[in-house]
This record gives C-alpha cells, structure tokens and sequence, in this order.
C-alpha cells in the first residue's frame, strides 16, 4: 500500500513537472511570435512603401518622356505635323503669302492659339553690311513686328514671329548678325542650334557674293547640321542690270550654291518677292510638307534653284 501511495505521488509529481515545462515552452514561444508578427508587418510596410515610390518614379517618367517627344530632344525634335486637308491640295495654305500680304494676321493667330504646344525654330541671317538682312526680316515679321516682337544690340538684332501651320505653331526667332567686323564674334551665338541658316548678298554688289564662302566656313563651325539657303537681295534692282552682268552672277551665285549644298533664292523686300516662300521652304523641309514651287532659271525673273 505503501509503494502503491509513493507511486502515485511521483506519477504526480511527474504530470505536475511536465505540466510546469509545457506552460514555461508556451510563455517563451510567445515572444517568438510576437517577434515575427513585427517583422512580417515591417515587411509589409516596406514593401508597400516601395511600391508607392516605384509607382511615383514611373508617372514622372512618363510624363518626362512625353515631352521629349512633343519638342524636346535633337532627335525628336520636330514632331511631324498631319496630312493635308484636301490630297489634291499640295500648296502650305497656313503659311503666308508673297502677294504683298502681311502675314501674321488676326485670323492666323486665332487659329495659331488653338494649337497645341509652339515648336520654337531658330533661323540665323549672315552677310556683309548693307545688303538689305534687317529689310528682308523686317518685312517677313511684319510692320509692327520690330516694336512688339524685336530685341536689338550692338551687332545683332532679333525678332520672332509666331504662325499657324496646320494646327501647329511655329514660332520663328529669327537672329540679324550685322556685317561688320566687330559683329563677327556674335557669329556662335547666332548659329548655335539654328535650324537654317541664310546667307544673304547684293545682287547688284558684287564682293557681297564674293565674302560668301567666308560667312559659310565661319558658321560651319558651330553648326554643321542647319539648312543653308543663299539669297540674293535687291532683286527689283538686278533686274535693271545688263543681261551679260546678271547672267555673270547667277552663274556665280549657282557654283556657291552648289558648292554649300544650299538652295538659292533671288528676292526682294522691297516688292515682297520670294520674302514669305523662303520660310515655306525651311517649314516644308524641317517638317516633311509638301513644296510645291518649281524651279526658275530664267535670267531677269527671280531665280529659284534647289
């Protein structure tokens, strides 16, 4: 009886232990959990403050990306501009006219306002002094462009002029480097990111067409991707030059163009002549639109070669 009492008391001693070592591995297990319960809601917190930041980066990359595209880099540069209205019309109807015309009316305007974003192109005049640069950008401009639109300082003169081409618009910002000697160091500046760059001489003055070459070569070397286009002003008074001096320098004046792989332009700002189709022939060219003007090799008419 006795060994059956002791017996039963160790037995209960035994079930107590257990019992007691049971509760102390559930009590210490239970900081263990709560351990993990904390890291896995760190985890998560982190996590999704990731996905708050990588979803804030992406929208800003987008938007960066879609300004590039609309004006930004040198590659896109210029975003193409839409198909005609009419297929069977190829004429730049938008783009002003050479019929004595200001363009930059009210209506172009209005219509220039309901585009989307300006496309800014810079357009630089090169040559001697008293050739007629600032009458030929004046007239393109406007009468009243000089006073709203024009910036001028020792050397060079700048205006802008704001169309409408086909629900796009161009802002042109035009920039007169003056031909003297002191107006050369403003050549950089003025050629830097230009989009074209016209070479002007006096038809009837003949060292104008001679010191073309030098305002070519001084250009190129800060910018070497700009359209050249050679112009010949004064025509109105060319045209009352001998047949024999006027078929001299148009074959002159042809070489250099072929030489600059450049278009030619004979013009007058006086009579409006080829003033306005000048600057539908860089718009066509930077932006793929139709030109349709022909070629014109007939001495004692504005010449036109391209």
């Amino acid at each position: 009886m006795t060994t059956t009492t002791a017996s039963a008391a160790v037995n209960a001693a035994a079930v107590a232990q257990l019992c007691a070592g049971g509760r102390r591995r559930k009590a210490a297990q239970g900081p263990r959990v709560d351990l993990r319960w904390a890291r896995l809601l760190r985890v998560a917190v982190v996590s999704r403050v990731l996905r708050v930041v990588r979803d804030q980066l992406l929208a800003c990359s987008s938007c960066g990306g879609g300004g590039a595209a609309g004006g930004g880099g040198r590659g896109g540069r210029y975003r193409r501009l839409g198909p005609p209205a009419h297929a069977g019309s190829a004429a730049l109807a938008p783009v002003d006219r050479d019929d004595g015309c200001v363009s930059g009316s009210d209506d172009a305007d209005d219509a220039a306002a309901d585009g989307e974003n300006v496309v800014s192109l810079k357009v630089s005049l090169l040559g001697d002094c008293q050739i007629g640069k600032t009458s030929f950008m004046v007239k393109y401009v406007g009468d009243d462009g000089e006073e709203q639109n024009g910036l001028q300082m020792t050397g060079l003169n700048l205006m802008d002029k704001t169309m409408a081409v086909r629900g796009a618009r161009i802002a042109y910002s035009i920039w007169d480097v003056a031909g003297d000697i002191q107006s050369i160091d403003h050549i950089p500046i003025a050629c830097k990111d230009a989009v074209a760059i016209l070479y002007m001489f006096d038809l009837t003055s003949r060292c104008t067409l001679n010191n073309i070459l030098d305002w070519y070569e001084r250009a190129r070397k800060w910018n070497k991707t700009a359209i050249p286009i050679l112009i010949g002003t004064k025509f109105d008074d060319f045209a009352q030059l001998p047949l024999e001096m006027q078929w001299a320098i148009v074959n002159q004046a042809r070489a250099y163009a072929r030489a600059m792989k450049a278009t030619l332009f004979f013009s007058s700002a006086t009579h409006n002549i080829n003033v306005n189709k000048i600057f539908k022939f860089i718009t066509a060219k930077l932006f793929n639109l139709p030109w349709t003007v022909e070629r014109n090799l007939t001495i004692g008419e504005p010449i036109i070669d391209f």
